[in-house]
């Protein structure tokens, strides 16, 4: 945390973009640190994985998979990277990336810009598998058909994914969302299912916190009846706050402290649907390890964070980690999976 803060002021003298992928790049040249150890009551099995901290990076960061196990030797319990569509896209026009350094958000409207399935695809297959590094697919804009899309990403992407993500919630790329109706989900997760293969990955399904009202119990039971193994909740939101200090009129979606309570009332809409039926990953506002805490009493096995990350460095990983380690032990939990839904 002492080094981010010497080095903030002269990532933050960067436009947002720029200094993201600067740091992509640093980090691909960065000495290999060791591969953190976390304590045992941290470790869970989730989806038939076992994670050994449920602080993971959130896609978004690590779009092409050039910095993955970096990341987990950062401290990140798992690394989720992507949006990766199956074909290269510049994604939406510059600028497009906004920090809200007032509220502590982030607005981005980058459109899944991606250099394609196959360049993910072959980055991975030349990693050696340590961590868990899961895959978030999407479709390109420009698609005849985006269903197919997201099968074709299944298919292309399950031999190096320790799990895939179906990303229908990002309001970057138009339409996309709509793929959340049910006669919609219902024909996207049937064909995600027939690309699946035997001894496959886990498939987790990443939805939105602008839900209706009835919309996570629909979602949820299509979820199940589909195999899906997770749902994450929840991706950017479209809405602004009243109070946003500026770029309020900027399009695409809004992350960081102003998300926290709207996805963290999603994450409990989802719980109360699905009564634990089926895992659930908290992404949205996370910050602390208070934030965490309080997502996995709601019902999370798992969260993820990427927003707090620009204000609070990579180092935010590890001790969130910690500070949980510390809540299980004050509520004398012998495991984290103890906690889940306790509040």
């Amino acid at each position: 945390m002492a080094l981010y803060k010497l080095i903030r002021p002269l990532a933050f003298a960067l436009d947002a973009e720029t200094a993201h992928r600067a740091a992509v790049k640093a980090l691909s040249f960065a000495p290999q640190l060791p591969m953190p150890a976390f304590p045992p009551i941290l470790s869970q099995i989730v989806a038939g994985l076992r994670f050994a901290s449920p602080v993971g990076l959130a896609a978004g960061f690590d779009k092409d998979a050039e910095v993955p196990d970096a990341m987990l030797r950062l401290g990140f319990g798992f690394v989720e990277i992507g949006t990766v569509t199956p074909k290269p896209q510049a994604g939406n026009p510059q600028p497009r990336l906004f920090r809200l350094k007032e509220d502590r958000a982030v607005i981005n409207s980058m459109g899944f810009n991606s250099q394609g399935q196959a360049a993910a695809l072959a980055r991975l297959k030349r990693r050696r598998r340590i961590g868990i590094v899961g895959v978030n697919i999407g479709a390109n804009k420009d698609s005849p058909d985006r269903i197919e899309d997201y099968a074709a990403g299944v298919r292309a992407m399950a031999p190096v994914a320790d799990y895939l993500t179906i990303n229908i919630s990002s309001p970057n790329t138009p339409g996309l969302r709509q793929l959340q109706d049910e006669g919609a989900l219902r024909s996207l997760l049937s064909a995600v299912q027939g690309a699946r293969t035997e001894g496959g990955p886990p498939i987790f399904l990443k939805v939105a916190p602008d839900l209706g009202e009835h919309e996570p119990d629909q979602i949820v039971r299509i979820a199940i009846q589909h195999g899906m193994d997770a749902i994450i909740i929840a991706n950017t939101t479209i809405s602004r706050p009243p109070l946003l200090s500026k770029y309020r009129g900027e399009g695409g979606g809004l992350s960081g402290d102003p998300l926290k309570s709207l996805a963290l009332g999603a994450l409990r809409r989802f719980r109360a649907a699905s009564g634990g039926a089926i895992p659930l990953i908290g992404v949205g506002g996370i910050a602390t390890a208070d934030d965490a805490w309080e997502r996995i009493r709601a019902g999370a096995s798992l969260v993820q964070l990427y927003s707090a990350m620009v204000y609070e460095g990579p180092g935010i990983a590890r001790r969130i980690a910690d500070g949980l380690v510390e809540r299980l032990n004050r509520a004398g939990m012998s495991s984290i999976a103890e906690a889940v839904g306790s509040g």
